[in-house]
């Protein structure tokens, strides 16, 4: 069953609850466009690959549920995160209520895919109904001997970043601890809040296998439901760069004695220091030791790869438009590559997100509440040399005559560890050389 909304609302593992009279992640009227929980739901489990995921909504309600990121998996089955599983509710099932629809679906879903598990996703119709998804999925549960996994995840109930708690919660409650692994190794680590997007994951994963740290499980970039089953046997939680999966690490630790630790990849500095802190929580000499030497390795090759570039990047600026994390993260990477930052958004990022932002840009740094609003005018007063952002922004660059490019989730490249650094300057080195960028907004030469 889904814990109290009360409970997950205050996470006493972030430092800034109880700063606050009500909770980051409370329901925000008229916020859903900006994502909603069950789109953070959908974000942090989609990428199980070998689980089938159907939402128990309209067709309306992101009924094709496929392609929600560019999330990559090396499954070798067919990748149900593609297949758009949706109960497509109707009227008939809002009246006499939908959980014979939802059964079902979970029987053609599991007769057709075969999958190792089933996720149903509950939505704001479903759950204003009334529909019970407890008790459907754990009458399929007992009758096909798999993990049918319900996921509590209204709309209404919350955000984007809620919607992703939620999800984790779902997992610690039906997958985490019912697996015992036969190969558990000295170093291993579960990553939380790593969703391969463009292969981010991939960047860094070898040079932690090359140290001795093997991942045991993902939740959910390139992940498989036996790991995540038997993830309670890791010795070390990581969380990437995901404040919203703080409450299943804390849980974990309560539950099961697992440390956790908060890193970033992108940037060298930030990829050195993820790595050089996850082996340190081992405490062990040896490790320690061979993380410095393939650390100085791949800095060395990276600052080799990186000077060329660098050097055609010193004196640019930059204005930062993403969301949460990314706020100080792609900020590191862009000072990095030898940008100043001059903007950051921090409209969705946490208090501790806007600490590490303000220390990372520094006093005379701007942070921006409001981007849309404060963006076109800062490019104007800082001079900036370009704005990285969603793709939404692109036309505030082209109005601006600056450089643009895109670091969301939509982007088509990864930017993840010290490879990932080396594709950021080329792509940001690219924008900056374009010229479209310059002539897109100038008059017509007959209205010269």
């Amino acid at each position: 069953m889904l814990a109290a909304p009360k409970e997950l609302f205050i996470e006493p593992s972030c430092e800034h609850s109880a700063t606050k009279k009500s909770a980051c992640n409370r329901p925000t009227p008229g916020a859903t466009s900006g994502g909603c929980a069950f789109e953070g739901a959908q974000i942090s489990l989609f990428p199980f690959a070998e689980a089938a995921h159907i939402v128990h909504s309209p067709a309306t309600c992101l009924g094709a549920s496929w392609e929600t990121r560019q999330t990559r998996t090396t499954y070798s089955g067919r990748d149900m995160t593609q297949m758009g599983l949706c109960t497509q509710i109707d009227e008939n099932d809002v009246i006499f209520g939908g959980e014979k629809k939802l059964a079902t679906t979970i029987d053609e879903a599991i007769k057709i895919f075969a999958p190792k598990a089933v996720f149903v996703y509950s939505t704001c119709v479903t759950a204003l109904i009334g529909d019970d998804i407890d008790a459907v999925c754990k009458a399929k549960r007992a009758e096909y001997d798999i993990p049918v996994v319900p996921v509590h995840t209204p709309g209404f109930v919350g955000s984007k970043n809620f919607g992703s708690r939620l999800a984790g919660e779902a997992v610690l409650n039906d997958l985490i601890g019912t697996l015992e692994p036969t190969d558990i190794k000295p170093y291993e680590i579960n990553l939380l809040g790593e969703y391969n997007v463009t292969g981010d994951m991939e960047r860094y994963k070898s040079i932690l296998e090359e140290i001795g740290i093997t991942i045991r499980a993902t939740l959910s970039g390139d992940g498989r439901i036996d790991s995540i089953r038997s993830a309670h046997r890791a010795k070390l939680n990581v969380l990437v760069c995901a404040q919203s999966l703080i409450t299943l690490a804390r849980k974990m630790r309560e539950r099961y004695g697992i440390p956790f630790v908060s890193v970033s990849f992108y940037g060298k500095r930030d990829t050195s220091n993820a790595i050089r802190t996850i082996a340190a929580a081992f405490n062990d000499a040896k490790l320690l030791d061979k993380t410095e030497k393939v650390i100085a390795k791949y800095e060395a090759i990276c600052d080799k790869k990186l000077a060329p570039i660098k050097a055609k990047l010193q004196g640019k600026k930059a204005i930062l438009n993403t969301g949460g994390n990314k706020a100080w993260s792609f900020a590191s990477a862009l000072q990095d590559i030898g940008i100043e930052v001059v903007a950051t958004a921090i409209g969705k990022s946490t208090l501790e997100d806007q600490a590490k932002a303000r220390e990372y840009l520094g006093k005379s740094g701007v942070l921006m509440k409001k981007p849309a609003e404060e963006q076109a005018k800062l490019l104007k007063e800082t001079k900036a040399d370009i704005l990285l952002a969603g793709g939404r922004s692109l036309y505030t660059a082209l109005k601006n005559n600056v450089a643009f490019a895109d670091v969301n989730q939509e982007k088509k490249v990864s930017y993840g560890g010290y490879d990932g650094l080396i594709a950021f300057a080329n792509d940001v080195l690219a924008a900056l050389e374009n010229p479209v960028f310059k002539i897109a907004n100038l008059k017509a030469p007959w209205r010269v």
